[in-house]
């Protein structure tokens, strides 16, 4: 049967009209001057953490693996300045969990390693080996393995680039897709020709329309797409659109069933930041060592999106951009809606983060919980057609059991529940307690 493409989104259930604050999408990305030392930490991404492959005295260049594991569901650190190791030694990471990290201080040059050079593919094969090679993971926030997503079990017919960047405040895709036009449909032909994909679909929110503009020329008059099989597709804009499983009933009308992946539906859903720098490695062979992030809030001084050092310390960051206009009481890595909150700036930028925000006194305060007045707009606000106000209360009881036939672990703890909560209930800060009781019982992930 012959796919079709859609003119508009199909419908998907719940989600929030959550302010977009998306203040830096006009302001080019500023790029910062080489830090004085980076700290790298072996774990990245989702799977078996990398082994350092350097110790300290070690000279290594820019793009020199630092950093590798035999695991297949793994990516390997490279080297985001050239220098001299100075420690290898572990750090707490936002999450919690202990890694082990590489300190590289400067020698000023951001000299190459020398061994660099474009990747030679001749089949699907050498193509998997080259994105695993270059250190690419989910740059959406996800920290997926590229290389692992790329090989799928079942046939994949649609490639999904997503573009959505549905989070308040975060657009570093947004100035991606500007500024990094060719190559981000450089890398989606790559990945197109490679799996045989008949369909790719460009999925941006309707609050970017000089994306969608500028994608939707440069896809119709790319001389490789003669039967414009790579086409932009404007989505609603409601959070979370951009979250994988929405985005694939957005675009295709198919719904990812419960415990199951986008593959299982032939979809194949990738970050365009990711699909850029693959792009851009595919012609330079320089492995994924920089990556843009956003840096707003009320407490910055200068908002803007910045192209950093992977490793690169926030405080570094923010004292390049005027420092704090006002003291910060709450620093996020990541979007205000999904974030994870951070005890100080002293913490590197990792290879999935969009966004640090660092919120003044006044966008920091949480209104106070009061009683569930049992309105159900949790229940509309779902989209995953859970009940949140029931799992707060299997969580309160300790039932697992209950949690586990609700379908907890389904939540993608997206926060649409809590934003829409007249009651300001800590919906999602009671689900992730929940899911750690059924996770410590052995229940499935």
């Amino acid at each position: 049967m012959e796919l079709t493409f859609p003119k508009k989104p199909f419908r998907t259930h719940g989600g929030a009209r959550v302010p977009h604050h998306k203040n830096t999408s006009q302001i080019p990305t500023a790029v910062l001057p080489t830090p004085k030392q980076v700290v790298i930490p072996m774990q990245q991404h989702i799977g078996a953490p990398c082994k350092p492959l350097v110790k300290k005295g070690d000279h290594v260049y820019l793009g020199q693996k630092i950093g590798d594991s035999d695991a297949f569901v793994s990516a390997p650190i490279h080297a985001s300045i050239s220098g001299t190791v100075s420690a290898v030694q572990q750090i707490m990471l936002p999450g919690g969990q202990m890694s082990d990290t590489v300190v590289i201080d400067s020698d000023g040059l951001m000299e190459a390693d020398p061994s660099i050079q474009p990747p030679v593919i001749n089949n699907y094969e050498d193509f998997l080996a080259a994105v695993r090679a270059s250190g690419l993971v989910g740059l959406g926030g996800a920290g997926f393995p590229a290389h692992v997503k790329l090989k799928p079990a079942g046939k994949i017919d649609t490639l999904i680039v997503n573009a959505a960047e549905c989070e308040p405040y975060v657009t570093a895709d947004h100035r991606g897709a500007l500024e990094d036009a060719g190559a981000v449909l450089d890398g989606v032909h790559a990945v197109k020709k490679m799996l045989g994909i008949e369909r790719v679909l460009i999925g941006v929110e309707g609050n970017k329309p000089d994306v969608i503009k500028l994608l939707s020329k440069q896809a119709k008059d790319d001389s490789r797409d003669p039967n414009h099989q790579v086409r932009v597709l404007t989505l609603k804009t409601r959070y979370p659109q951009g979250a994988e499983k929405v985005l694939v009933e957005a675009c295709t009308g198919r719904r990812v069933p419960t415990g199951k992946l986008p593959a299982d539906v032939g979809c194949l859903v990738m970050n365009i930041t990711s699909i850029a720098f693959l792009g851009n490695y595919l012609r330079t062979g320089m492995p994924l060592v920089q990556k843009r992030v956003t840096f707003d809030g009320g407490a910055i001084a200068n908002a803007k999106n910045v192209m950093v050092p992977i490793g690169t310390r926030i405080g570094d960051v923010v004292e390049f951009l005027g420092g704090y206009a006002k003291p910060p009481k709450k620093i996020l890595m990541g979007g205000p809606m999904m974030g994870i909150a951070l005890t100080d700036d002293s913490l590197p930028v990792l290879k999935q983060n969009n966004a640090i925000l660092a919120f003044d006194e006044q966008q920091a305060k949480l209104p106070e919980p009061t009683a569930c007045i049992r309105c159900g707009r949790c229940v509309q606000s779902c989209p995953m057609l859970l009940v949140p106000t029931l799992l707060e209360q299997y969580t309160e009881q300790k039932n697992v059991e209950e949690l586990q036939k609700r379908g907890i672990m389904t939540c993608m703890e997206c926060g649409s529940c809590a934003f829409n909560c007249p009651a300001n209930r800590r919906l999602v800060h009671s689900i992730r307690l929940g899911k750690s009781y059924v996770k410590k019982a052995g229940g499935k992930r």
